[in-house]
């Protein structure tokens, strides 16, 4: 669609704005003899009621000697020659030719004739990305897309302030009601609803004026936007970054204080190496590889590694100092996972056994490498434990599996020994933040030989009551941030 209108036909056709006896906006069209074409009642089309004195409302398609877009039809593109524009170039207010195409200079003025862009021309968005009108202010030449509208003011002093009008929020509540698509459909603006948008229009040299203060006032609304979105983003990662602090406190012995009283971590962990040798005995878990791993303070001060056999036979001490990431209190201890835990992975699921929903039929979770992933009617695995998460993106995850339940393949149960406390298991596991120890492929997975490697900080078993109780008290108060 092409509208072009001489100056003469454009004073001729000028739309008056009245107000008729019922208060109400009025519009009529005057024709060349000065005939009255029209006359109704716009008032469901006024954006707000009140202008201020020498304002008045008027329609775009006043300001403006033509309406038009570009070609309709892809051109042939060439290695060089005139730039082709479309909605990507202009979409960030401005000129981007960080991506362009070019055509040749044959179809370039073959496609002049049915528009050429110049100097004071507007040029907006229409297809897919909608609004965003720029004023040509470039001397070099250029065609444009079908996805591009180009605007031509009866005068350039009323360039900005038409853009202005459309990048606001008449423009913005214009764009809304006219455009058409969604769906599988892109959205577009007709070209014929354009030149019924309403603005108001003030005296010129009010224009001038309000356009210069705003022009002055955007770098700060949008730095002042930044900073808002920053501060939204930062409300969002708030509480996890508060949990993550709590954590990391509480695996160092900040969190609550200790008590000289309590039991050393070095008795509760040589508790627990008896225990995992008499089930070795029995034939009710596999020794360890390598022997079982010892880790304790030097006489230099620094921590060293043995590792003892089945039968008692002990390794050369290894320094381990380089691994130890952070000091921790009198009476903690470092140890390795797998030697305070037994991990172990569930058994691999048919899909059409899972359920969506819990239900009779399927009233038990099945854990996957997220978390629940759905409801099955027959266990693998009861009791209380920490699962890990070992497959896909978010794998090291730490959930907590209780009463009847089914691990997958991709789940990894851990067992903790001498009725550790469960709630303590969970929140240190979370802590170490497992998935770091990742493989670095299309499907991240966990191993669980190497994350059996992995230190962990063992408090006092009375202590690791103490944290979980106060850590439950404060996770209220850290997720409502």
């Amino acid at each position: 669609m092409l509208m072009s209108l001489d100056f003469t036909t454009l004073v001729a056709n000028t739309i008056e704005r009245l107000i008729g006896s019922d208060g109400s906006p009025y519009e009529k069209r005057v024709d060349a003899e000065g005939h009255v074409a029209s006359d109704k009642c716009i008032a469901n089309e006024i954006p707000f009621e009140e202008l201020p004195e020498g304002w008045c409302w008027t329609r775009l398609g006043n300001l403006l000697s033509l309406v038009s877009d570009g070609t309709h039809k892809t051109p042939q593109y060439t290695e060089t020659g005139v730039l082709f524009l479309s909605v990507q170039n202009v979409s960030g207010g401005s000129f981007d030719l960080t991506k362009v195409r070019y055509i040749s200079r044959e179809t370039h003025e073959d496609l002049c004739r049915r528009v050429k862009p110049g100097r004071g021309d507007i040029l907006l968005c229409r297809i897919g990305t909608l609004g965003k009108p720029i004023i040509v202010d470039v001397d070099y030449e250029f065609s444009i897309f079908v996805s591009l509208g180009l605007l031509r003011p009866v005068s350039i002093a009323i360039a900005e302030w038409i853009c202005s009008c459309i990048d606001s929020p008449v423009g913005f509540a214009w764009i809304e009601k006219v455009k058409v698509g969604g769906g599988t459909h892109t959205f577009k603006i007709n070209l014929g609803d354009i030149p019924d948008f309403i603005l108001p229009l003030p005296p010129l040299a009010e224009q001038r004026r309000i356009v210069e203060r705003v022009n002055q006032l955007m770098p700060l609304v949008e730095e002042y936007g930044g900073l808002e979105d920053a501060r939204e983003a930062l409300d969002a990662a708030l509480p996890g970054r508060l949990r993550k602090s709590v954590l990391q406190l509480a695996v160092q012995g900040g969190l609550v204080p200790q008590d000289p009283a309590d039991e050393p971590a070095g008795v509760l962990l040589e508790r627990i190496r008896g225990q995992r040798r008499q089930l070795v005995a029995e034939g009710k878990m596999r020794a360890p590889k390598g022997g079982e791993s010892i880790i304790f303070a030097g006489s230099d001060g620094r921590r060293y590694e043995k590792r003892v056999d089945a039968r008692g036979r002990e390794s050369e001490p290894v320094c381990i100092e380089d691994e130890v990431p952070f000091e921790i209190p009198e009476g903690w201890e470092w140890a390795r996972l797998g030697s305070v835990f037994s991990m172990q992975a569930g058994k691999n699921i048919k899909a059409s056994l899972l359920s969506d929903i819990q239900t009779e039929n399927t009233p038990y979770p099945c854990f996957g490498g997220n978390g629940i992933r759905g409801f099955v009617a027959k266990p693998n695995a009861s009791g209380d434990y920490p699962i890990i998460g070992r497959q896909g993106a978010l794998c090291g995850n730490v959930r907590r599996a209780s009463g009847d339940f089914y691990a997958t393949e991709h789940a990894v149960i851990v067992h903790c020994f001498l009725n550790a406390d469960i709630a303590w298991a969970c929140l240190f596991l979370s802590a170490l933040n497992l998935n770091q120890y990742a493989t670095s492929t299309a499907q991240p997975g966990l191993a669980i030989s190497k994350i059996s490697e992995v230190l962990i900080p063992i408090p006092p078993l009375a202590e690791q009551h103490r944290i979980v109780d106060h850590f439950v008290m404060l996770e209220p108060l850290v997720t409502n941030q």
